[in-house]
């Protein structure tokens, strides 16, 4: 959410980034809010000299009593009650008009930062660099779910039975596959010095509109009927959420946290051929990392945390490349993202699966996350978050480029401790 004082002050400036972010639809909100925020202030001044007023009243009522001047006094208190009235009007709108400001700046885009490149949609992304060659074998690579399925890995007719579409029961050689991969990443995340926790799996409503825009709050969540929690969709909403209403200290700087949890998301709308099986569903598990630091060190930490996911991948033998996301791509919270993507021998092209984000000061306005310098003063500190992986879609890209002509998986040497000493998945009788 941007600061109403530099909207105020640079309103075309933020028009000019909600075109470049192609929400035209957006522009009358600027000079909208402008006009609330012109309103309110002026209700709180007014508000502020009835204040005054009324405490200087106070104490002449007091000296006009004591005098013996009874008239006076009770002119006086007529007067106070007329201005008490006139007070509480002003309070009442002051606190409609605020609400109504803060629902529209909910809405305004973050300001992008420079280097983001501009385009209306996913289609406008900007490939930056790709690592490790992309091989296409001379064998067929199966659809995902069939390698699962000839290892007895994947249940998804037991899971529609129990669950619907979107989930699955993962078995055998598999589950542990999907397991050691978790682990092996928290590992990787600890040694580069990143602390690990596991957060809660529920939130509640203000920290959800704390870190994601209301439009991806009802494409996403699932909401706990009759109770103010919300299912997480990544643990990074819970971990940001770990240091709302907080004031840290500037030598504690920066925060950087790996974080293991579920994950439960709508995922609403139709999807094409290459998203069924596990590749979109409802409920995966996931190993995030999250970053909580100064304003001049946020875009270090970001180039830090998507090179942590392309390492991650890179020693598990899977080419990845990374794709910088456009101005209309996205998250209105957002400052800057790219996304890490695997190749995928079967599709012959990349997919992604890891996401890494730059959200600036929005985060942390809507939270109240603050840092106390060591000046004295306070400011808002920035977050980042980036996936580290997200099994479902990391075995998809496991399983294809770790498939042998046998029909066998290798197991690459960094996981096979994981793996209890396994150097291959082998095909069950």
């Amino acid at each position: 959410m941007l600061d109403i004082k530099f909207l105020r002050e640079n309103p075309d400036a933020v028009k000019e980034n909600i075109k470049k972010k192609f929400q035209d639809d957006k522009l009358p909100l600027v000079d909208e809010v402008i006009e609330l925020d012109k309103k309110a202030r002026e209700a709180q001044a007014e508000a502020d000299n009835l204040r005054a007023a009324k405490n200087k009243a106070a104490k002449e009522i007091g000296a006009l009593m004591g005098q013996g001047k009874k008239d006076e006094a009770d002119a006086k208190k007529a007067e106070v009650a007329a201005n008490s009235a006139r007070l509480s009007e002003l309070e009442a709108s002051e606190s409609e008009l605020q609400e109504k400001i803060t629902k529209i700046m909910m809405v305004i885009p973050q300001i992008i930062d420079p280097s983001v490149p501009i385009g209306k949609d996913d289609s406008c992304n900007v490939e930056i660099q790709k690592y490790g060659d992309p091989v296409v074998p001379d064998f067929e690579i199966p659809y995902h779910t069939d390698i699962m399925e000839s290892f007895n890995g994947i249940d998804l007719d037991s899971a529609r039975r129990v669950a619907g579409n979107g989930f699955y029961y993962l078995m055998g050689d598999i589950a542990r596959l999907h397991s050691a991969v978790i682990t092996y990443a928290r590992d990787f995340m600890i040694d580069r010095g990143f602390t690990y926790c596991v957060p809660p799996f529920m939130i509640r409503s203000n920290v959800v509109t704390g870190v994601m825009s209301f439009a991806e709050m009802e494409a996403m969540m699932y909401k706990i009927e009759g109770e103010d929690l919300y299912l997480i969709g990544t643990s990074e909403h819970s971990m940001i959420g770990k240091f709302i209403d907080t004031i840290l200290k500037e030598e504690d700087l920066p925060q950087t946290l790996t974080s293991y949890s579920p994950c439960f998301r709508k995922e609403k709308g139709a999807h094409g051929l290459e998203e069924r099986g596990v590749y979109r569903i409802h409920q995966f598990e996931k190993q995030e990392m999250v970053v909580i630091c100064k304003p001049e060190d946020s875009m270090k930490w970001y180039d830090k945390l998507w090179q942590n996911t392309v390492d991650l991948f890179r020693s598990l033998d899977i080419p990845v490349r990374t794709l910088e996301c456009c101005s209309g791509d996205l998250a209105d919270l957002k400052v800057k993202s790219c996304d890490v993507e695997a190749w995928s021998p079967r599709q012959k092209k990349y997919f992604e699966v890891g996401s890494c984000s730059n959200l600036g000061d929005a985060q942390a306005r809507r939270l109240k996350i603050r840092v106390n310098g060591e000046d004295g003063k306070k400011y808002l500190a920035h977050t980042l978050n980036n996936t580290v992986v997200a099994p479902p879609r990391m075995l998809i890209a496991f399983l294809e480029n770790n498939l042998q002509a046998d029909g066998s998986v290798k197991i690459p040497e960094v996981l096979r401790p994981y793996m209890g000493g396994m150097d291959k998945i082998v095909k069950k009788d």
